[in-house]
């Protein structure tokens, strides 16, 4: 994890001065776009690729020419993968002029820096956070996502594992650390239990930073049969060791969790890992059946010096290019007219596929998503483009239908 720390701050220091660096407000010829995101500390894990597809984005429009005839011109301020840090990124890139602020991939540490886009009636775009609350629901009509709401993910391994792999009982795993990670718990309840009609054999609670699980694992093994399938609803690295140890204990039941268990840097950790499923937005494996995809993946590597490493790449690109296409639209970069041109977007193509948006959600609660899944360490297609049958209610979104504990 450290080594790919090390190796995303480099990437990121590179590519911010190709687009303009940290250079103070912009001229009359050039528009500000801050991110104000987490480049130390673990969330730069999910933060730092997703920067560096923004960049992309940013570089592909001034090689068209610009926005509404103006240089896009990227400033950068660490947000530490601390919330006050955030708050203070935040406000440093809108010192320097931001008209789009890009913050963290997590609801908990992007909202302090997107709450300080909102007081200065900017329009804020969490890089990849899958909370409901990365949005209207959490920090206001300023808000928006660029990727898909936890739940449908929780909702598209329930749904697809079983139509297609016949899994009949599960057993529900949560880590409490962050909101993301009970938005996977609350899809897949919703979808497994209520719409499906399919059996829970029960649910236990830990944290991110928890040295063992043993505790936890005891009581799965004193089920008088294993699940066939386990929600792993977590981040890494606390999530890779749960797996591990699970694995270890002897548990072969097939394990899922939401996008942020993707790629495989943190797989060394769990030898010959099989039976793991996980939804992605796009695949960084080669066998994405989207031409587009293949190009992205290609001019990613060709730019930064090493393939795509995780799945939260992807919507990086969306932050800007989603915001573009609005001003585009809207004709002006005002931020009203903007924010009323994205919420008019319906079914809007994009990289990795169609955002919807309205006044009421800034956020997908029903999207396509391929099934990777892992053999020897080996992630792949396994399916896919597969869609859940209906969107995630509201309530569920916000979790109001379940509180978790151990038991």
């Amino acid at each position: 994890m450290k080594k790919l720390y090390k190796y995303l701050s480099s990437l990121l220091f590179v590519g911010s001065l190709a687009v303009g660096g940290t250079a103070a407000v912009a001229d009359d010829h050039e528009v500000v776009v801050g991110f104000a995101a987490s480049y130390s500390g673990w969330m730069e894990a999910y933060s730092g690729p997703s920067t560096n597809a923004a960049m992309l984005a940013i570089e592909d429009i001034n090689a068209r020419g610009g926005l509404l005839g103006k240089k896009l011109v990227a400033v950068k301020a660490d947000a530490k993968t601390d919330r006050a840090e955030g708050a203070k990124a935040g406000l440093e890139v809108l010192a320097k002029g931001a008209k789009l602020m890009a913050v963290d991939c997590d609801y908990d540490f992007g909202a302090p820096a997107a709450l300080q886009a909102k007081n200065a009636n900017v329009i804020a775009i969490f890089l990849c956070a899958e909370s409901v609350l990365a949005g209207i629901q959490g920090v206001g009509k300023n808000a928006f996502s660029s990727s898909i709401l936890a739940t449908v993910q929780g909702a598209t391994l329930a749904e697809w594992g079983a139509k297609n792999k016949g899994w009949k009982d599960a057993y529900i795993l949560l880590d409490t650390a962050i909101e993301y990670n009970k938005g996977i718990c609350y899809g897949f309840d919703w979808m497994w239990r209520e719409k499906l009609g399919l059996k829970v054999l029960g649910h236990d609670v830990y944290k991110n930073d928890d040295a063992s699980i043993a505790a936890q694992i005891t009581k799965i093994k004193a089920l008088p049969k294993q699940p066939d399938f386990i929600i792993n609803c977590s981040y890494i690295p606390g999530g890779a060791s749960a797996i591990k140890q699970l694995r270890a204990a002897g548990i072969d039941s097939a394990i899922g969790g939401g996008s942020s268990m993707t790629g495989t840097y943190w797989q060394e950790s769990v030898p010959g890992l099989s039976n793991h499923f996980v939804p992605e937005q796009a695949s960084m494996y080669g066998d994405d059946p989207r031409p587009g995809i293949t190009e992205f993946n290609k001019k990613y590597e060709a730019r930064f010096g090493k393939k795509v490493e995780s799945q939260y790449t992807y919507p990086g690109y969306l932050v800007v290019e989603m915001w573009a296409r609005a001003v585009e639209k809207a004709g002006t970069f005002d931020t009203d007219k903007v924010i009323a041109a994205m919420e008019a977007f319906d079914q809007e193509p994009f990289l990795i596929g169609t955002r919807t948006f309205s006044d009421k959600l800034h956020h997908q609660d029903q999207a396509p998503y391929l099934i990777i899944e892992t053999t020897n360490n080996q992630p792949a297609v396994a399916d896919g483009p597969f869609m859940i049958s209906e969107a995630v209610p509201m309530d569920v979104n916000l979790g109001k239908r379940y509180s978790y504990i151990a038991r």
